[in-house]
């Protein structure tokens, strides 16, 4: 799915690359969505202290101008010295806008623009069934672990290079850049050749008319 396509099934809805100034409300999205325990989960270990994966932190704005959908993905390594691998998370809509496809926009995107940004395999803890649908399973994770306690059928990875883990294995480790390292700032406008940052501002699709969320 690309922007066109979404702006097509969301007409109110626009993605963009996260910034500085979404950081707030994206926060009370999370807590509304998931509440304060989702801070004390395993996958919270491999993003404390570092930034989303270059050019993959995007939220999604409804009319108003609101955040109301969010996804940011991780570079990890698959193992002590393993790998380069994204772990996703988390994937969160606004309770308010529940069932109106945002949440898979988001998906998809994002996975368009890591595969395009050349990343190899993305790996994610959730719901089996929902993400079945955007191609994620456990068939290939059962060698690998993550630094703290979760429920091994829902650890799920979607290969973007197919035998990009054959043979992988070993319990995941943050690679990602920390948060006191300098952001690459964008040269272009994401998916038309530029890696967008999570300070930079780039949008995946210029809004006309009313703003897409």
């Amino acid at each position: 799915m690309n922007v066109e396509e979404i702006a097509k099934i969301l007409p109110d809805i626009v993605i963009v690359a996260e910034t500085r100034a979404d950081i707030a409300a994206r926060e009370v999205l999370l807590d509304r969505a998931m509440g304060p325990k989702r801070r004390k989960k395993s996958s919270e270990k491999l993003r404390r202290g570092r930034r989303p994966s270059e050019g993959l932190a995007l939220v999604a704005r409804d009319a108003k101008g609101s955040v109301v959908g969010t996804v940011r993905l991780w570079d990890v390594r698959l193992g002590e010295g393993g790998p380069a691998a994204l772990l996703l998370g988390p994937l969160a809509v606004d309770p308010a806008a529940k069932g109106t496809g945002i949440g898979s926009a988001l998906m998809r995107l994002a996975i368009a623009e890591a595969s395009r940004l050349g990343h190899r395999v993305i790996l994610l803890v959730g719901d089996a069934p929902y993400y079945a649908r955007f191609g994620f399973s456990a068939a290939k994770t059962g060698q690998l672990a993550m630094p703290g306690p979760y429920e091994r059928d829902r650890f799920l990875a979607l290969e973007l290079v197919s035998g990009a883990l054959d043979g992988a294995k070993g319990v995941l480790k943050a690679a990602g850049r920390k948060l006191g390292a300098p952001a690459r700032r964008a040269d272009s406008t994401v998916g038309k050749g530029g890696a967008g940052s999570e300070n930079a501002g780039v949008s995946f699709a210029r809004p006309t008319g009313r703003a897409a969320l």
